[in-house]
């Protein structure tokens, strides 16, 4: 996974923000207005140390790492922008028709059941191979998933005042299998039986949209936490 620092310091937004709109730019053009030589010095030198900033005989440029930071801040501000999470979400289905569903351990919806998920890691080299590491690393399973639909899950604040809880964009990733055991954190359960428990949002909605078995399929779910 990739971390990198959020710059807070406003000489330092200022050499990103110069950058962020030049290929190349000059010692003298990185340097603030009205600021002393050896304070701009010493956070240009920050931003080198970091590695977002580097130095070549043309001149300043952002690194890789400074354009991937670029790519997730906003306009001259450099806020961090709120986006959704995204990630992968199994539909696993035994020969009877069950559905697999785990116990969420953590906020929000902590013990509500949902279908296995993960993020999205920079390094999975596509859905597929994201869905295919999280069945490892959930399920102990080596699968095959297929990609089969994409969904857009926005649960909305209980204030009414148009805020929300969560925003999250689903693939869904579909296979069968009878080889993975129930636990206290992992059961099989009917379709038809699932209102019967307390589910993570949009879990009902996902499943029964699944059986359509169209060829891909896309929906959005606005959700109203209970």
């Amino acid at each position: 996974m990739l971390e990198q620092p959020i710059i807070t310091h406003h000489i330092q937004k200022y050499i990103i923000n110069v950058l962020m709109y030049q290929q190349l730019a000059r010692f003298r053009d990185l340097r603030p207005p009205k600021t002393e030589t050896n304070l701009f010095s010493y956070h240009l030198n920050l931003l080198l140390k970091s590695g977002l900033v580097n130095k070549t005989p043309a001149g300043y440029t952002l690194s890789a790492s400074g354009l991937s930071y670029v790519d997730r801040v906003s306009g001259e501000k450099q806020t961090i922008r709120r986006q959704p999470k995204i990630i992968t979400m199994l539909l696993i289905q035994n020969s009877d028709g069950e559905v697999l569903l785990q116990k969420r351990t953590k906020q929000p919806y902590i013990n509500s059941w949902t279908l296995p998920y993960g993020k999205l890691h920079i390094d999975d080299s596509s859905v597929l191979e994201a869905a295919k590491r999280e069945a490892r690393e959930k399920l102990a399973y080596s699968a095959a998933p297929k990609h089969v639909g994409d969904c857009y899950i926005r649960v909305q604040q209980p204030s009414g005042q148009g805020e929300f809880l969560s925003t999250t964009l689903a693939h869904i990733c579909r296979f069968d299998s009878d080889d993975i055991n129930a636990s206290d954190d992992l059961i099989w359960v009917d379709p038809a039986k699932l209102h019967n428990l307390p589910l993570a949002p949009a879990v009902e909605e996902i499943v029964a949209r699944s059986f359509f078995n169209d060829p891909f399929f896309f929906e959005e779910f606005m959700v109203d936490y209970p």
